[in-house]
């Protein structure tokens, strides 16, 4: 038999943090990383919204795949206070940013120029891909908060700020795949 996976450690409102340090649940740090496991999950429901037999669409799957274990390698890292990482603690690198804005030029290379602001429209996977952006970026709300108040990895802020660009490229790359276009704001209308 199995282990089961609750544990009641958490029924009083608190969890621990990688070292087993103590904290609340609704602590900056638990709510850096809770957002950063929200992103992930969206973007998993992007994922599979995907139609991956379409050759352009399996390169959207492929990047959103890397970026999902790099989620976790930033909430690991999150997880873990400053006085506790060690050469072990998963971390984001320059080059993973690199990876994100190299997408973000794969994604765009043939979508075309913008004029306006888009609305987070269009065909469903563009609608996800915008929904992923939004949660992303409460997520890296959430970690400049814990950095007003404790020490965060510099990256790991870039890399959730680089994330967010990835995703309105995706948006935008569905659209176009999908032949939905993008959807432009009309101030006026």
């Amino acid at each position: 038999m199995s282990e089961p996976i609750y544990t009641r450690a958490g029924d009083e409102g608190e969890t621990s943090l990688v070292g087993g340090k103590r904290v609340s649940k609704s602590s900056a740090r638990v709510e850096a990383y809770g957002a950063i496991d929200e992103a992930n999950a969206v973007i998993g429901m992007l994922r599979s919204s995907l139609q991956v037999f379409v050759d352009e669409e399996a390169v959207l799957d492929r990047i959103l795949d890397v970026v999902q274990h790099r989620l976790m390698n930033c909430a690991s890292r999150l997880a873990t206070p400053s006085d506790e990482v060690s050469p072990d603690t998963p971390a984001i690198s320059s080059e993973d940013i690199a990876y994100l804005e190299g997408s973000i030029d794969r994604l765009l290379g043939g979508v075309g120029e913008i004029d306006s602001f888009v609305l987070p429209a269009g065909c469903e996977q563009a609608a996800r891909a915008h929904v992923a952006r939004t949660v992303v970026r409460r997520a890296e709300r959430r970690i400049v908060d814990l950095a007003e108040h404790e020490p965060v990895d510099p990256l790991v802020l870039a890399y959730m700020n680089r994330l967010s660009d990835v995703l309105f490229a995706a948006a935008r790359f569905a659209n176009a795949v999908y032949g939905a276009g993008d959807v432009y704001w009309d101030p006026g209308r």
